[in-house]
Protein backbone atom coordinates (compact mmCIF):
# COMPACT_ATOMS: atom_id res chain seq x y z
CA UNK A 1 0.00 0.00 0.00
CA UNK A 2 1.23 3.34 -0.65
CA UNK A 3 1.80 6.14 1.68
CA UNK A 4 -1.18 7.85 2.30
CA UNK A 5 -0.32 9.55 5.96
CA UNK A 6 2.78 9.79 8.07
CA UNK A 7 3.79 6.15 9.06
CA UNK A 8 2.45 7.01 13.12
CA UNK A 9 -0.67 7.85 11.05
CA UNK A 10 -1.30 4.20 9.93
CA UNK A 11 -3.29 1.76 11.95
CA UNK A 12 -3.37 -1.83 11.58
CA UNK A 13 -6.75 -4.22 10.60
CA UNK A 14 -7.77 -6.45 13.83
CA UNK A 15 -8.53 -9.06 10.87
CA UNK A 16 -5.06 -8.82 9.86
CA UNK A 17 -5.88 -6.71 6.83
CA UNK A 18 -3.40 -3.68 5.44
CA UNK A 19 -2.45 -0.82 7.25
CA UNK A 20 -5.06 1.95 6.71
CA UNK A 21 -4.41 5.64 7.22
CA UNK A 22 -6.25 7.43 9.90
CA UNK A 23 -6.19 11.05 10.65
CA UNK A 24 -5.24 11.52 14.84
CA UNK A 25 -8.13 13.75 16.64
CA UNK A 26 -5.38 15.42 18.72
CA UNK A 27 -2.32 16.67 18.36
CA UNK A 28 0.73 14.70 19.67
CA UNK A 29 2.92 17.71 20.12
CA UNK A 30 0.95 19.91 21.35
CA UNK A 31 1.72 22.82 19.14
CA UNK A 32 -1.96 23.39 17.50
CA UNK A 33 -2.62 26.93 20.30
CA UNK A 34 0.62 28.44 18.58
CA UNK A 35 0.27 27.88 15.19
CA UNK A 36 -0.25 30.56 12.62
CA UNK A 37 -2.91 30.60 10.58
CA UNK A 38 -0.65 29.30 7.45
CA UNK A 39 0.31 26.08 8.74
CA UNK A 40 -3.08 25.46 9.98
CA UNK A 41 -4.25 25.67 6.62
CA UNK A 42 -1.39 23.89 5.67
CA UNK A 43 -2.58 21.14 8.25
CA UNK A 44 -5.79 20.91 7.00
CA UNK A 45 -4.99 20.11 3.54
CA UNK A 46 -3.12 17.55 4.73
CA UNK A 47 -5.58 16.67 7.00
CA UNK A 48 -8.29 16.79 4.18
CA UNK A 49 -5.91 15.00 1.22
CA UNK A 50 -5.35 12.13 3.77
CA UNK A 51 -9.22 11.64 4.68
CA UNK A 52 -9.89 11.45 1.38
CA UNK A 53 -7.00 8.95 0.28
CA UNK A 54 -8.09 7.12 3.32
CA UNK A 55 -11.69 6.98 2.16
CA UNK A 56 -10.61 5.58 -1.28
CA UNK A 57 -8.21 3.08 0.17
CA UNK A 58 -10.93 1.75 2.43
CA UNK A 59 -13.34 1.42 -0.64
CA UNK A 60 -11.11 -0.23 -2.68
CA UNK A 61 -10.11 -2.45 0.19
CA UNK A 62 -13.92 -3.49 1.02
CA UNK A 63 -14.09 -3.60 -2.84
CA UNK A 64 -11.47 -6.31 -3.21
CA UNK A 65 -12.93 -8.29 -0.34
CA UNK A 66 -16.34 -8.47 -0.93
CA UNK A 67 -15.57 -9.40 -4.73
CA UNK A 68 -13.89 -12.00 -3.45
CA UNK A 69 -16.21 -13.09 -1.67
CA UNK A 70 -18.84 -12.94 -4.99
CA UNK A 71 -15.79 -15.07 -6.65
CA UNK A 72 -15.90 -17.90 -4.15
CA UNK A 73 -19.90 -18.29 -3.70
CA UNK A 74 -20.36 -17.87 -7.57
CA UNK A 75 -17.69 -21.21 -7.83
CA UNK A 76 -20.14 -23.20 -5.96
CA UNK A 77 -22.78 -22.00 -8.24
CA UNK A 78 -21.15 -23.65 -10.59
CA UNK A 79 -20.36 -26.34 -9.18
CA UNK A 80 -23.60 -26.85 -8.90
CA UNK A 81 -24.51 -26.37 -12.25
CA UNK A 82 -21.98 -29.01 -13.74
CA UNK A 83 -23.36 -31.79 -11.36
CA UNK A 84 -27.04 -30.86 -12.02
CA UNK A 85 -25.69 -31.50 -15.84
CA UNK A 86 -24.20 -34.58 -15.66
CA UNK A 87 -27.02 -35.60 -13.13
CA UNK A 88 -29.43 -35.36 -16.72
CA UNK A 89 -27.32 -37.47 -17.84
CA UNK A 90 -28.78 -40.42 -15.69
CA UNK A 91 -32.24 -38.82 -15.80
CA UNK A 92 -32.16 -40.03 -19.57
CA UNK A 93 -30.99 -43.07 -18.92
CA UNK A 94 -33.47 -43.41 -16.31
CA UNK A 95 -36.16 -42.46 -18.96
CA UNK A 96 -35.05 -45.44 -21.41
CA UNK A 97 -35.56 -48.32 -19.19
CA UNK A 98 -38.75 -46.59 -18.70
CA UNK A 99 -39.74 -46.58 -22.19
CA UNK A 100 -37.91 -50.36 -22.35
CA UNK A 101 -40.58 -51.69 -19.93
CA UNK A 102 -43.27 -51.62 -22.81
CA UNK A 103 -40.77 -51.57 -26.04
CA UNK A 104 -37.92 -53.09 -26.84
CA UNK A 105 -34.48 -51.55 -25.05
CA UNK A 106 -33.33 -50.65 -28.56
CA UNK A 107 -36.40 -48.38 -29.18
CA UNK A 108 -36.58 -46.74 -26.32
CA UNK A 109 -33.19 -45.35 -26.37
CA UNK A 110 -33.72 -44.12 -29.85
CA UNK A 111 -37.15 -42.48 -28.64
CA UNK A 112 -35.27 -40.62 -25.97
CA UNK A 113 -32.37 -39.77 -28.53
CA UNK A 114 -34.60 -38.16 -30.58
CA UNK A 115 -36.56 -35.98 -27.78
CA UNK A 116 -33.16 -34.87 -26.70
CA UNK A 117 -32.34 -33.83 -30.12
CA UNK A 118 -35.61 -32.34 -30.75
CA UNK A 119 -35.25 -30.06 -27.79
CA UNK A 120 -31.47 -29.22 -28.58
CA UNK A 121 -32.70 -28.24 -31.83
CA UNK A 122 -35.71 -26.14 -30.19
CA UNK A 123 -33.62 -24.34 -27.91
CA UNK A 124 -30.73 -23.68 -30.58
CA UNK A 125 -34.17 -22.35 -33.13
CA UNK A 126 -35.44 -19.80 -29.94
CA UNK A 127 -31.79 -18.87 -29.54
CA UNK A 128 -31.55 -18.24 -33.15
CA UNK A 129 -34.46 -15.79 -33.38
CA UNK A 130 -33.56 -14.14 -30.12
CA UNK A 131 -30.22 -13.44 -31.49
CA UNK A 132 -31.24 -11.99 -34.66
CA UNK A 133 -33.24 -9.57 -32.84
CA UNK A 134 -30.36 -7.89 -31.25
CA UNK A 135 -29.47 -4.66 -32.83
CA UNK A 136 -26.95 -2.43 -32.93
CA UNK A 137 -26.95 0.97 -30.90
CA UNK A 138 -29.07 3.22 -32.89
CA UNK A 139 -29.33 5.89 -30.12
CA UNK A 140 -26.12 5.74 -29.01
CA UNK A 141 -24.91 6.38 -32.61
CA UNK A 142 -27.38 9.57 -33.36
CA UNK A 143 -26.59 10.83 -30.15
CA UNK A 144 -21.96 10.34 -30.89
CA UNK A 145 -23.44 11.72 -34.72
CA UNK A 146 -24.87 14.59 -33.14
CA UNK A 147 -21.77 15.30 -30.53
CA UNK A 148 -19.11 15.13 -33.66
CA UNK A 149 -21.21 17.26 -35.89
CA UNK A 150 -21.60 20.03 -33.00
CA UNK A 151 -18.51 20.18 -32.43
CA UNK A 152 -17.33 19.75 -35.95
CA UNK A 153 -19.67 23.10 -36.54
CA UNK A 154 -18.38 25.22 -33.50
CA UNK A 155 -14.81 24.02 -34.59
CA UNK A 156 -15.26 25.78 -38.20
CA UNK A 157 -17.57 28.34 -36.79
CA UNK A 158 -14.88 29.49 -34.36
CA UNK A 159 -12.06 29.36 -36.84
CA UNK A 160 -14.28 31.39 -39.25
CA UNK A 161 -14.58 34.04 -36.62
CA UNK A 162 -10.96 34.50 -34.63
CA UNK A 163 -9.84 38.16 -34.58
CA UNK A 164 -6.61 37.61 -37.20
CA UNK A 165 -9.24 37.66 -40.17
CA UNK A 166 -9.74 40.95 -41.67
CA UNK A 167 -13.01 42.12 -43.12
CA UNK A 168 -13.16 44.79 -45.81
CA UNK A 169 -16.72 47.01 -45.57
Amino acid sequence: MRRVSSPKNLQQDGAGGPAVPYLPLSSDDGTAQDASIGSLVKDAAQHVSTLVRAEVELIKTEAVGEAKKAFKGSLFFVVAGVIALYSSFFFFFFLGELLAEWLPRWAAFGIVFLVMLLTAGLAAYIGLRKWKRVRKPQRSIDSLKSTADTLRHRRTHDASSTPNSVTTS
